[in-house]
């Protein structure tokens, strides 16, 4: 459900207008509506403190790698000191990381060579003698170069040679081989800086693993300070001014049932306030309020995006049906069983930000388990196949439709998909109905009654419950009402003959558009059916193994591994599948059939963070 919002404007005295606002960022309710781009000219004041805040939340996810946070009660001051230490920590890290990288490179140069110093070929210059540094492949290598360059092989690895000339000053040398520059320092004094560095890296990642382990909680309270800090500068200059700058206009939206709170708090202010219900053409910011079970689908609802004020909320439909199409996808009850332990396992060992999620996880779990069981599957064995009782087969469904080759399961996603989507069409009429009024709902109700009105009808008819006759007439007074509707009265404002062009083109769209959205659901089917197939070839491959090994116990254990390995790899498709694509069902689907616009903008009432417990 949508909450209902309550629209409040401010006329405040400009002297006392920051403190009223603090204490406004303290009651923390009022979603703050910018009545201009800027009453205040937009200073380089807040781009610092944007970029700095960026910088700290940054430092953060560069400790928050390192170490388990720990828990605080209470934040002790001081935190800029610890981004200054993390960044030089971050600087001697990178650094040194760099260092190593070069001195890495150039040990690769040297190594071939061995450990000499380079002041000892320097002084052969002295006595007219140059030494050059030569490589090639052991073909390409000619003797005549001893002779003629004095060449000396000093290093051979696999098939390259690494050699030097020793030739008097102002002589060519020139052989047919890849020179070579060594760095200016022997391979013993390389290790040493090596050695160096590596000590210098492990003491920043020290200090920096220290940092996280003692003062990421002070680090994480001082992003929310800047935080607060910016959404105050935020509203600061989104003010409106009046009465020669002399009075500070705000506005902003606060939930209903929060009235009275508000009003308690305005009382011992010196302000002039209005409180008024929303109207039509005002941007309202959302705020969903559910039951524990739909709340946790929320997310699913928000990443599409958080409906109209005008609109239904879409998640308390999305709630049952998403899991319903996650059990289908799944299709297995004992990987549901598995879900419901990651969860609940999961659940324990995270923070509370993730419980919610987790609590998705492990009901989604359930709705697999549950749905697996009547599909007939348990970690790829067929349950139906088992020495069950019959009462308990009774209540699954596999195998084909009588006197059919088709699966029960594939008639079973596309009923589900038929509902679906009729159910999302009666919220589109109902919706319509709702924000713009009957007459312009028209077109909506008649699409309405023609799809759902030739399924009843055709089901009744299929199933003989009325005669040919009566389904005759059905048809063409079904058709008849609903053509009106889609024909001439789709927009009462609109010319008769406008009318009936965009009938023709909305049956043609509804005509293309419905059965490929029907059949979309065979998906749900297909899904399922192709996890329980693997899941199945796995465990035959596991018995091949087991009885076909030498000894019974390592037997056993490659049959383990196989069962393990192969279910937990399934398992990891099948939730990504059984994921993605009954959100595309939603989305795509339902959310287009239903008219769901998803336009709106959540409920982020300005309040300042506090910091009192840091997990």
């Amino acid at each position: 459900m949508i909450t209902k919002m309550k629209k409040l404007t401010f006329l405040v005295y400009h002297k006392e207008y920051e403190a009223f606002l603090k204490q406004l960022q303290e009651l923390g309710v009022l979603h703050v509506q910018p009545t201009q781009e800027g009453g205040i000219a937009p200073s380089s004041e807040l781009d610092e403190k944007r970029r700095q805040r960026e910088h700290v939340t940054e430092v953060i996810e560069r400790l928050s790698a390192l170490a388990p946070e720990t828990l605080r009660i209470g934040v002790s001051d001081g935190a800029e000191a610890y981004v200054r230490q993390a960044d030089e920590g971050l600087e001697e890290q990178r650094a040194a990381t760099l260092a190593l990288e070069r001195l890495g490179k150039e040990e690769a140069v040297l190594r071939p060579w061995g450990d000499f110093a380079p002041e000892s070929v320097k002084r052969l210059a002295g006595i007219g003698y140059v030494m050059n540094f030569f490589t090639c492949s052991r073909k390409e290598f000619d003797r005549e170069w001893v002779e003629r360059y004095n060449a000396t092989v000093i290093e051979q690895e696999k098939d390259r040679l690494y050699f030097v000339t020793v030739t008097p000053v102002g002589e060519e040398v020139s052989p047919a081989a890849e020179p070579v520059t060594l760095p200016d320092m022997s391979l013993s004094s390389l290790y040493q800086q090596v050695d160096g560095w590596h000590i210098r890296l492990q003491q920043a990642e020290q200090q920096l693993k220290d940092l996280a382990l003692n003062h990421l909680p002070d680090l994480r309270a001082l992003e929310q300070s800047m935080l607060s800090s910016i959404d105050f500068d935020h509203v600061v200059l989104g003010t409106a001014h009046a009465a020669d700058d002399k009075v500070m206009v705000l506005q902003g939206w606060i939930p209903a049932p929060k009235e009275e709170t508000v009003k308690a708090f305005l009382a011992k202010e010196n302000v002039y306030y209005e409180i008024r219900n929303a109207v039509k053409g005002d941007k309202v910011p959302i705020l969903l309020r559910n039951n524990a079970f739909t709340r946790m689908y929320e997310v699913l609802t928000g990443m599409y995006g958080m409906p109209d004020y005008g609109e239904f909320d879409p998640t308390p439909l999305i709630a049952p049906f998403f899991t319903l199409f996650f059990g289908l996808c799944m299709g297995d009850a004992g990987y549901g069983l598995v879900l419901i332990a990651l969860g609940l396992y999961l659940k324990a060992k995270m923070g509370a930000s993730m419980r919610g999620m987790m609590n998705l996880v492990i009901t989604l779990g359930v709705g697999t388990t549950v749905i697996g069981a009547v599909l007939g599957t348990f970690f790829g064995v067929s349950l139906f196949d088992l020495d069950l009782p019959e009462s308990i087969k009774q209540f699954m469904i596999v195998g084909k439709i009588d006197g059919t080759t088709y699966d029960k399961q594939m008639l079973l996603a596309l009923l589900i998909g038929v509902f679906h989507i009729c159910l999302a069409m009666t919220v589109k009429a109902i919706n319509s109905t709702v924000r713009f009024g009957f007459k312009e709902s028209l077109s909506a109700w008649a699409w309405l009654l023609l799809v759902v009105g030739f399924i009843c009808t055709g089901g009744l008819s299929f199933f003989k419950l009325i005669s040919e006759d009566v389904s005759y007439w059905s048809f063409i007074g079904i058709g008849s009402v609903a053509a009106i509707g889609i024909f001439l009265l789709n927009d009462i404002h609109r010319n008769p003959l406008v009318n009936i062009g965009a009938g023709l083109w909305d049956t043609y769209n509804m005509a293309t558009g419905l059965l490929g959205d029907v059949l979309s659901y065979v998906r749900l089917y297909a899904l399922g059916l192709a996890g329980g197939m693997l899941g199945g070839v796995f465990n035959m491959l596991a018995v091949m193994v087991r009885d076909g090994a030498s000894e019974p116990v390592q037997g056993w254990i490659y049959c383990g591994l196989i069962l393990v390995f192969g279910h937990g790899l399934n398992i990891a498709m099948s939730c990504l599948g059984a994921f993605v694509h009954p959100l595309r069902l939603t989305f795509v689907e339902y959310f287009k059939n239903s008219g769901y616009e998803g336009s709106g903008e959540a409920y982020r009432p300005f309040r300042a963070t506090k910091n009192k417990q840091i997990n």
